[in-house]
């Protein structure tokens, strides 16, 4: 079973006018997709709203809600990135768990995106479709979508991110998450970087920061200090000034 949790992106406490909503798969998917989620403003806003990425090592499939030409499949990298959505905005996507994505890679958009899709996925028609329906009637929708994608083996369950996600608990190196695997590190370390674009310790470093939202920092890092200096290299705040500011 997976054991993986990775928060919301950073939305600032003083933020006004915009909402996140995020809804889990049916079951027979779980294994594949973390969330459908939904990023949006509520109206015009006064100005640009900046969303604070954090590294997940997660794939996801955007939707341009208000401009259903434009989608793609996306990803992050290491360290957070800041990404200036403008006053008005409205996205739905679908969250991939690691290594579930067998797409090619070099399609994947890693910053922000405002070109029409190009691509021969439906998610221009996906995005006509929940224009339509609005997130919650169109949860089925999405469904359709990993569906659809599934059975052109765009997605799969991957049993080496599948298994260290479901140890996570237990791993603090990357010879455990090699272990977790069943592998040398040295197969880990081509099966990781084919299947989610990561050398084990980069995952492992992903995978520690997103933990360590849900878990006392002990259980990830080796003492506060190692926890505080790697928290604020990756999302350029110190712990305190992060859940200081943003919503988690």
């Amino acid at each position: 079973m997976q054991n993986y949790n990775p928060i919301q992106d950073g939305i600032k406490k003083t933020t006004i006018g915009v909402t996140y909503n995020e809804t889990k798969p049916p079951d027979d998917l779980s294994e594949l997709v973390h969330c459908y989620w939904e990023l949006k403003s509520e109206k015009h806003l006064s100005e640009d709203f900046c969303l604070h990425v954090l590294p997940d090592a997660c794939v996801n499939i955007l939707l341009n809600v208000c401009d259903v030409n434009i989608a793609a499949v996306t990803a992050r990298e290491t360290t957070y990135v800041e990404l200036n959505l403008g006053k008005n905005f409205h996205y739905i996507g679908i969250q991939f768990l690691p290594g579930i994505w067998k797409g090619k890679r070099d399609e994947i958009a890693f910053g922000f995106v405002d070109s029409p899709y190009q691509g021969d996925l439906p998610l221009v028609e996906t995005a006509k479709q929940l224009l339509a329906l609005g997130f919650q009637r169109g949860q089925e929708v999405l469904t359709d979508l990993v569906q659809k994608l599934r059975e052109r083996k765009l997605v799969e369950t991957n049993l080496v991110t599948g298994r260290i996600l479901a140890d996570l608990d237990v791993i603090d190196t990357v010879e455990d998450m090699a272990a977790s695997a069943n592998l040398s590190p040295r197969q880990l370390q081509r099966t990781l970087k084919k299947t989610t674009g990561f050398s084990p310790h980069d995952f492992l470093k992903v995978l520690r920061l997103q933990q360590s939202f849900r878990v006392h920092y002990l259980e990830s890092y080796v003492d506060q200090s190692h926890f505080i200096h790697s928290f604020r290299r990756i999302t350029g705040y110190t712990p305190a000034e992060y859940f200081k500011s943003f919503h988690v």
